[in-house]
Order: structure tokens, then C-alpha cells, then sequence
């Protein structure tokens, strides 16, 4: 059993020992609610303690359901996966799924404790809810998106991507956005709506990502890209069962009055994090010196 697998048992355990609370305080509370005790009298004098009890009531009741319903899907999920990977992005749904579910049952409870039959509240307000639903569409759509993407193995948490200009380690997956960090230690926010509808590059599928490097230099000077290609081939060459230098690319990818924005990017393998650094360290060094003789020329 991986330590995933491991993490998340413990998590279930204490999840139990909650669940079990919960049970309990639900059938004290029905007790008080269903059967004739010693409160009963003071229970029908007093209509707004009936109101919260019975608010309480349903808000542990759903909670109970909900977490019993978890419980037995990621048992369900460990069993399928008891031989191989565990998706932390699927752990992640059902934990987003319960805490949604948990905040409706919210909602109608605090309507119950303040004596409102919610039916009946969401019929009077039907063209405030059509408006609501209107201005929320966009959030409602993110939140979609988040449930695909975390029942999904096209995106894992833990994988390096590139959305955009974007390029970073999926952190987590929230119903609203795609959370990354990039080298530099940059948290970036990528809207799930974003996410699913523009081209993604996925580098940890194929045990490979793009290093990207971008250089500002001066147009009035005279530029031979291909002197510095060759002068770069040579820094990966130093590094043959790391990087991939066949996949290198030298780009002017904007022109401007004054200036050329250009970008060099090349493949390299995943997890190899020291000598991507030094490869880093190597190609920067290199662009310096093109660009200052570039400059005394």
C-alpha cells in the first residue's frame, strides 16, 4: 500500500470516530423530538426551539447521509484500486461533492429554524432564483468544469502543465480554480472554465516538460538566431541522458519598434530537479553572453 493509500485510511478513521458522534447526537436529538420525555412539555409551549430542533435534526441527518455516501464510494475506489495508483484528484471530488451537498443542507436548515418551508420558499422566489442563476452562471459552469477535471485522468494533481503562458505544478483543485505553482514559487489561478476549454500541455504524461526561456533584446543591432541556437545546442549537449536537445526551439515569438522578444525552450525529463537547475543555470549564462557581445558589437 502506497503512503497515499496509507494517508488516506488515517484521514477515514478519524472521519468514523466524527460519523459516530454525529449518529449519536442524532438519535438523542430524535429522541427529544419523536418521543413523549420530560421536555416534551416545555418543547410545545416554546415553537422556536421546535423549529431549531427539527433544523438540527435535518442538518445531521444529511450530514450522516452524505458522509455515509462517501464512505462507501472511496471504499468502493480503494478496493478497485488496492494494486495500483490512487488519484488524489478523485479523493479531492467526493471531499468537494460532501462539502457542497453540506452547504445546502445548511441553507434549508437555517430556513427551518426560522420556521420557512423551503419548497414552498423556492416556489415564491422563482423569478429571483431565474436571476440568480442567471449571474451565477459563469460560477455554476466552474464548478462543473472542477468536478470534471477532478474525476478525470487527464489532469492530476502533482502534474506540471502549461495552460497558456502559464506554466506551473497542478497544487490542488477547487470548484472555482485550477491552483498552480511555477519555478519560481508563484501561486497562479487558472478559472476552471479556463482550464477546459484552451489548449493544456501536459509534460508529466510523457515524463518530459519544456524549460522556457524568454530574452528582450534590441532590434537596431544586427541578430543571427542561428549563431545563437548553435551556441545553446551546445550547453544541452553536456547532458544527453537528461535533455533532449532534438526538441529544441529558438523563436522570435514578438516584434516591437525597438525590441524582439525571443524564446528558447527545449524537453527534459521529469524529476530531474538538480540537474535541471544547473542546465538552467548553464543556458541563462549562455543568453548573457550573447546578448552583452551582442551589445558591444
Amino acid at each position: 500500500m502506497n503512503h497515499l493509500k496509507s494517508s488516506i485510511r488515517v484521514k477515514e478513521n478519524v472521519r468514523r470516530r466524527n460519523f459516530a458522534i454525529k449518529l449519536a447526537l442524532l438519535i438523542v436529538l430524535e429522541i427529544f423530538y419523536a418521543v413523549d420525555t420530560v421536555l416534551t412539555p416545555f418543547l410545545d409551549q416554546n415553537e422556536i426551539l421546535q423549529h431549531v430542533l427539527r433544523a438540527l435534526i435535518f442538518l445531521l441527518s444529511a450530514n450522516v447521509i452524505f458522509a455515509l455516501g462517501r464512505f462507501i464510494t472511496l471504499n468502493i475506489y480503494l478496493r478497485q484500486r488496492e494494486e495500483s495508483k490512487v488519484q488524489p484528484n478523485f479523493v479531492v471530488g467526493i471531499d468537494r461533492i460532501e462539502t457542497l451537498l453540506n452547504v445546502i443542507a445548511v441553507l434549508i436548515s437555517l430556513m427551518l429554524a426560522f420556521g420557512i418551508r423551503p419548497l414552498e420558499f423556492l416556489t415564491s422566489i422563482t423569478i429571483v432564483a431565474a436571476a440568480i442563476a442567471l449571474l451565477t452562471k459563469d460560477y455554476i459552469t466552474n464548478i462543473v468544469n472542477g468536478l470534471i477535471m477532478m474525476f478525470s485522468d487527464q489532469l492530476e494533481i502533482g502534474d506540471k502543465i502549461q495552460i497558456g503562458r502559464h506554466v506551473g505544478f497542478i497544487r490542488d483543485i477547487t470548484l472555482i480554480n485550477l491552483v498552480l505553482k511555477n519555478d519560481s514559487g508563484e501561486i497562479i489561478l487558472i478559472p476552471n472554465l479556463m482550464a477546459l476549454s484552451t489548449d493544456v500541455v501536459n509534460f508529466s504524461k510523457n515524463n518530459t516538460h519544456q524549460v522556457i526561456f524568454d530574452s528582450e533584446i534590441s532590434s537596431k543591432n544586427e541578430v543571427h538566431l542561428d549563431q545563437l541556437e548553435d551556441q545553446l545546442t551546445v550547453v544541452l549537449e553536456k547532458y544527453p541522458e537528461t535533455v533532449f536537445k532534438e526538441g529544441a526551439q529558438l523563436n522570435v515569438i514578438e516584434r516591437k519598434a525597438e525590441t524582439l522578444l525571443i524564446r528558447y525552450q527545449f524537453p527534459i525529463k521529469t524529476g530531474e530537479k538538480p540537474i535541471e537547475i544547473q542546465v538552467k543555470k548553464e543556458v541563462n549564462q549562455a543568453l548573457i553572453n550573447w546578448i552583452h557581445e551582442l551589445r558591444k558589437a
